[in-house]
């Protein structure tokens, strides 16, 4: 063979081998981006790359979500457990988050890690990872006030306000101040453990930062008048709420058929649901369900066979318990009274 055609048989050979290896490159490309993208088809794809250690797929999939407006959510570092976190893991993905695309996609990056780290109690590490973002600010992922609701939502339940507050020092040398989320965070700490004075406190600092309250504040609010047992209180701020246009959130209202019911206000509580009653069906079937549920556990059947009739009659949807209970207990006291007449009579 002349070397001509040597050379010319080992030219197309490697124009060849180029060529498949790239139409297998561009057919693993395909498969790897689901043709019809959704967060959970990259959640699916992230939790792979990082259960099996690629960080460098999780790096492109990571960027690739964000370019077809799939932004990251609670899942996307599920990989991340108690059984899989090391230090070495931490490192891993700090390197390939700040090797993300600038901007939206390394910013939503670790702040979806940060509220991964959180669910998993790691508070140390998830400010380890906002310190790491300071570090690199120069990469457009500097922290806001959303990177630190997951922090200061976890120190806040678990009642470690010293620990919150030092948090919110911390925010403070960023140059961030709390918002309307943040001070509910601290209020419904305070709220929940009935500690008044500090959340008054905490009212008086929104005011003077000009923040007006939501549905959330006045929420914590009710809880906090409930838990000192002041209902007439509670019952007060949702009427300003109603007054105000302010939404009511399903939980306030509990609040106070709660502290109602713990005060043997049975009569009272019926008012109360019935009063909101007739305006939204979704809400007549939460309110008056809860109101049945909580007096069949208190075992005050009369009332609560009351309710009961007071559903049937508007075609509120029951529960397959309360059905039971009520069908079983319906007419019961009617036939009660009967017998005593029979027997006054007699």
């Amino acid at each position: 063979m002349s070397f001509h055609s040597k050379l010319l048989n080992k030219t197309l050979f490697y124009s060849l081998f180029t060529l498949r290896r790239f139409t297998t490159t561009a057919t693993t490309t395909a498969k790897q981006f689901p043709a019809n993208p959704t967060s959970t088809s990259y959640d699916e794809l992230t939790n792979a790359a990082g259960s099996s250690g690629d960080f460098h797929a999780l790096r492109d999939a990571l960027n690739k979500r964000i370019q077809d407006n799939c932004f990251n959510t609670k899942s996307t570092f599920n990989f991340v457990t108690d059984e899989t976190f090391s230090s070495s893991l931490l490192n891993h993905l700090l390197q390939t988050l700040s090797a993300l695309n600038r901007g939206v996609t390394r910013k939503n990056a670790f702040d979806s890690l940060i509220t991964r780290l959180c669910k998993l109690q790691r508070v140390d590490d998830a400010l380890h990872v906002i310190e790491y973002m300071v570090r690199i600010d120069a990469g457009g992922c500097r922290p806001s006030a959303t990177t630190f609701y997951p922090v200061l939502n976890l120190l806040t339940r678990q009642k470690a306000i010293d620990h919150a507050r030092r948090v919110v020092d911390f925010m403070s040398t960023l140059g961030l101040n709390l918002d309307l989320t943040g001070h509910n965070y601290f209020l419904v700490a305070h709220c929940y453990a009935g500690d008044v004075a500090a959340a008054a406190g905490v009212l008086k600092k929104m005011e003077e930062d000009g923040i007006d309250a939501d549905a959330r504040t006045f929420d914590a609010l009710v809880l906090g008048a409930c838990k000192v047992k002041k209902v007439d209180g509670g019952m007060m701020l949702v009427k300003r709420m109603v007054d105000d246009g302010v939404p009511i959130l399903y939980s306030t209202h509990m609040f106070v058929i709660r502290g109602l019911l713990q005060m043997k206000c049975y009569e009272q509580a019926l008012r109360y649901v019935k009063g909101f009653g007739g305006k939204d069906k979704a809400l007549d079937a939460e309110l008056f369900g809860y109101l049945a549920s909580q007096l069949v556990g208190l075992k005050r059947i009369k009332e609560a066979v009351i309710v009961l009739e007071e559903m049937d009659q508007r075609g509120l949807p029951m529960g397959h318990k309360l059905r039971i209970f009520y069908e079983k207990n319906a007419g019961n006291e009617d036939k009660g009274e009967k017998k005593k007449e029979k027997k006054r009579s007699g």
